[in-house]
């Protein structure tokens, strides 16, 4: 019997963006979940029948931002790990216990961040 694949929560407010990186993401066989905002993206967490292993969110979110959505995101699931993506990486003071990936990135890195967290 396999193991299902991990499901990772996609939080990214441009739609173009966001299919690419869940295209990538269902490529290397993740299950993806898809918000283009805090809001809808806590919906998704507050369902208990949502298995998330890891969010990945963009920093920059129009509504609330990637830091407070985190934030309300631990409140919901304490041990969730979190990437956030941003083109401005160098430049955001990231919790020692949630990741960053630098935008824009390659498949190879998005793959390599992921599998890191998600091990």
């Amino acid at each position: 019997m396999s193991t299902p694949a991990p499901t990772i929560l996609v939080v990214e407010d441009d739609d173009i963006v966001r299919m690419l990186i869940v295209d990538v993401l269902e490529e290397l066989e993740f299950k993806v979940l898809e918000a283009d905002d805090g809001e809808p993206a806590l919906a998704i967490l507050a369902d208990a029948g949502n298995s998330i292993d890891l969010m990945m969110t963009d920093f920059g979110l129009p509504g609330m931002d990637g830091r407070e959505l985190a934030n309300k995101a631990r409140e919901l699931r304490p041990a969730l790990p979190i990437l956030f993506a941003s083109g401005y990486a160098e430049n955001i003071d990231v919790p020692a216990d949630m990741h960053v990936i630098g935008k824009p990135f390659s498949i190879d890195q998005l793959r390599d961040k992921v599998k890191s967290i998600i091990q």
